[in-house]
């Protein structure tokens, strides 16, 4: 059942994909730039709460107060080959791995490759994904387009030993290709949400044959992540009736696309982590799907999660408001209340998770702070 409900996730992903594509040319050549980032700033814990966060209204953006991620000043010891499991579409095969000299981790988040450095092993990094934006990364190749669309050409001009990825770039048949053209490829899948980094750091570890790594990166996420959402239950409202309720909605205005993400999307993991009620858990929804005028206006949310080119697509908040006007009818339209955070970090469930939480409970309960 586990592999069958993954399958169809990666289905509505790659729905998702083709939507993107459609958006823009799928070009290769393009450099993607660094999100922006907040700066040294007070620590969550002593920053104040809004009273009552259900009043407050219009957008605030969700910024990282830095965009670096930090990595062992040595890359760890590691002892090839390694032997490890590549979750092919719920079909587990072994893949043995004789070298990662030349890596490349490509996923539509760029969590892996976030992994990969967060790990140690950026040095071994030769190319990246178009959402692979953190510093250190600059100069190297970008081998998917605006679609999320691997250039296999770009890929094999790269030579590398190895590809790590997810399934959620493509399309897969590309993937199978550069492995029967002699690329080890290994399939990294972990369900998303807040146990997702500590068990990608321990998958990709396994990979470069560095288990240890792997263990002592995925304990101190788990420390940082249980620390920010302690601190956040205890200055956000407590009461039910307090907590803002609130649903994710995946927006792609240039294409008409607006999706509401349920269960397997990871969102509903997040929202409770910030103290709020996921609306998508409260009634069932699973997975993603279209939003439609009647699910939305039912469903009432007091905010609306989004990500920050979703959001420019539409041309902000007002326009969204003014194109569909279901969402206008909402708590949430009424007032504007719309986060949004940069599509690169707020469903990436990587090393840069527990700020990524930091970052919203800001922009959600001290949005002018």
């Amino acid at each position: 059942m586990r592999a069958r409900l993954r399958i169809q996730s990666l289905a509505v992903t790659g729905l998702l994909i083709t939507g993107l594509s459609a958006c823009a040319p799928a070009s290769f050549s393009t450099t993607p730039t660094l999100p922006p980032v907040a700066g040294e700033r007070l620590a969550l814990k002593d920053i104040k709460f809004l009273a009552n966060p259900l009043k407050y209204e219009g957008p605030s953006t969700a910024l990282l107060s830095r965009a670096e991620i930090v990595a062992p000043a040595t890359a760890p010891p590691q002892t090839l080959p390694s032997t490890v499991t590549s979750d092919e579409l719920g079909e587990p095969l072994s893949v043995e791995i004789l070298s990662t000299g030349r890596v490349l981790a490509l996923d539509m988040s760029g969590s892996l490759a976030a992994t990969v450095w967060a790990l140690g092993f950026g040095e071994n990094l030769v190319g990246r994904d178009i959402s692979t934006t953190f510093p250190g990364v600059e100069d190297l190749p970008v081998v998917t387009g605006s679609g999320h669309a691997i250039s296999p050409e770009s890929v094999l001009a790269l030579r590398p030993d190895l590809i790590i990825t997810d399934g959620t770039i493509g399309p897969l048949d590309v993937v199978l290709q550069l492995r029967d053209a002699g690329v080890s490829v290994v399939f990294v899948r972990e369900p998303a949400g807040l146990s997702a980094p500590a068990a990608m750091a321990r998958s990709v570890a396994a990979i470069f044959g560095a288990p240890d790594a792997g263990e002592q990166l995925a304990n101190t996420l788990g420390v940082e992540i249980d620390a920010i959402t302690e601190t956040i239950a205890g200055k956000a409202p407590v009461l039910r009736e307090n907590k803002l309720r609130m649903v994710f909605l995946y927006l792609r205005g240039a294409n008409g696309i607006y999706y509401l993400f349920g269960e397997e999307s990871g969102a509903g993991e997040l929202i409770e982590a910030l103290g709020g009620v996921d609306i998508a858990t409260e009634t069932g929804w699973v997975g993603m799907r279209p939003m439609t005028d009647e699910g939305l206006v039912a469903a009432n949310p007091d905010l609306i999660l989004v990500m920050t080119d979703g959001l420019v697509s539409v041309g902000g908040a007002e326009e969204l408001v003014k194109e569909k006007p279901a969402i206008g009818l909402t708590r949430a339209g009424q007032k504007l209340r719309f986060v949004d955070m940069a599509d690169s970090q707020v469903l990436s469930f990587g090393p840069r998770t527990p700020d990524v939480i930091d970052a919203l409970a800001r922009a959600i309960y001290a949005p002018e702070q």
